[in-house]
């Protein structure tokens, strides 16, 4: 049986104790306890008043006295989430309870990340353009799935259906909106348009059939919701992790803060948008300055080196991985040298299955020389 605890969030509210001077003033904990023991008695009343509540659904330590009740708090939980399109609810897992919506963190378990999750669920779910200067920021955020969509007003019935399909999406999917004619302009948008941005791409697409529905929206958000380049973030990581192509996953190591791993991000980017089109080519990038908890873990799993850029590919079941080689006395390969590894990838050429047979192969072969032979251009994870 499974025990509920519910973070209570009405209003983040900090109390502000600080001695420091005036502009440098940081929050202090109040005092208030805003964690509460769910029980079959407090669980309705609780979803009643509170805004939003964050639920961590766990196993405890029952005595056999609590086995009944814990029967009948798992049947309410069960019963709230049918209400949701009968979602599965897993064990050791924390769900948000927001309006009649359930919204599960996916990410990574922080205090942090958890904190900035919630504020962004007690955010409106669409964000108003209205001028210059927000326009700026919104064009900045490129690596992010976001849409824009420009309505008449707050009472236009297009722009409160697309408000419902960001109820839908929020807080993994971005969505804008802008009632200003001359922020319409400047990105090319016509009266209740709504343009989709993929991340890192230049260029928007535009939803065809003004105006759409909700159902249209939701249904086209979900078909490009997978971009061909895509960052993984503390917040999602394991929703990012756990959609895999057929198994795998095409990883890139990059840290942006670093020459080397700008300028090998710049050149993912450039493979991406050559082949936005291609619904089988999706590559996961990882900045390691972001995972310093993680960094000694993927290292030693993949045996890769993360100071340097690498891109793999990576099986998920078994965490079996192929390298492209890139010696440290050697320039970055191109886009061009890129995309012809990622076709090698994409038809099977490279794969994490054969890679154990090739090892095998080498031990017997090591005193040839093989010109062609693909050791030249493909590392695996078992190369020291």
């Amino acid at each position: 049986m499974l025990s509920i605890w519910l973070v209570l969030v009405s209003c983040i509210d900090f109390v502000l104790y600080s001695s420091a001077e005036e502009g440098l003033v940081f929050p202090s904990f109040d005092g208030r306890d805003r964690v509460l023991n769910v029980n079959e008695r407090n669980y309705k009343k609780a979803l009643k008043k509170y805004d939003m509540m964050c639920l961590l659904y766990h196993e405890p330590l029952p005595s056999d006295k609590e086995l009944q009740q814990q029967f009948h708090m798992r049947e309410m939980v069960l019963e709230q989430f049918r209400m949701n399109k009968n979602r599965h609810i897993e064990e050791e897992s924390i769900y948000v309870f927001k309006d009649e919506r359930v919204i599960e963190f996916d990410g990574e378990l922080s205090a942090d990340t958890l904190v900035e999750f919630l504020l962004d669920l007690l955010e409106d779910p669409v964000e108003l353009i209205s001028n210059p200067m927000e326009q700026r920021a919104f064009e900045r955020m490129d690596e992010d799935i976001r849409l824009i969509g420009y309505f008449k007003g707050e009472d236009s019935e297009h722009y409160k259906a697309f408000q419902l399909t960001a109820e839908k999406f929020q807080p993994y999917v971005k969505f804008f909106a802008t009632f200003d004619k001359g922020v319409a302009k400047q990105l090319t948008l016509k009266m209740n348009e709504i343009d989709f941005y993929e991340p890192f791409m230049d260029e928007p697409v535009t939803i065809p059939g003004k105006p759409n529905t909700e159902e249209e929206i939701v249904d086209f958000v979900n078909q490009h919701r997978r971009p061909t380049l895509r960052k993984l973030r503390a917040e999602d990581m394991f929703e990012t992790w756990e959609d895999d192509m057929d198994g795998i996953h095409i990883v890139a190591f990059a840290e942006e803060e670093d020459p080397d791993g700008y300028e090998f991000l710049e050149i993912l980017k450039e493979v991406a948008r050559d082949n936005t089109k291609n619904p089988d080519l999706s590559i996961v990038w990882i900045d390691p300055d972001e995972f310093p908890l993680l960094t000694t873990y993927w290292e030693k799993t993949f045996k890769v080196d993360l100071f340097r850029p690498q891109i793999g590919v990576v099986n998920v079941t078994d965490a079996d991985s192929v390298w492209l080689n890139m010696p440290n006395d050697e320039a970055l390969p191109s886009a061009e040298e890129l995309e012809d590894w990622i076709e090698d990838v994409l038809s099977g050429k490279v794969n994490t299955e054969d890679d154990d047979d090739d090892d095998d192969d080498d031990d017997d072969d090591e005193d040839f020389d093989d010109d062609s032979s693909d050791e030249d251009h493909y590392g695996s994870d078992d190369d020291d």
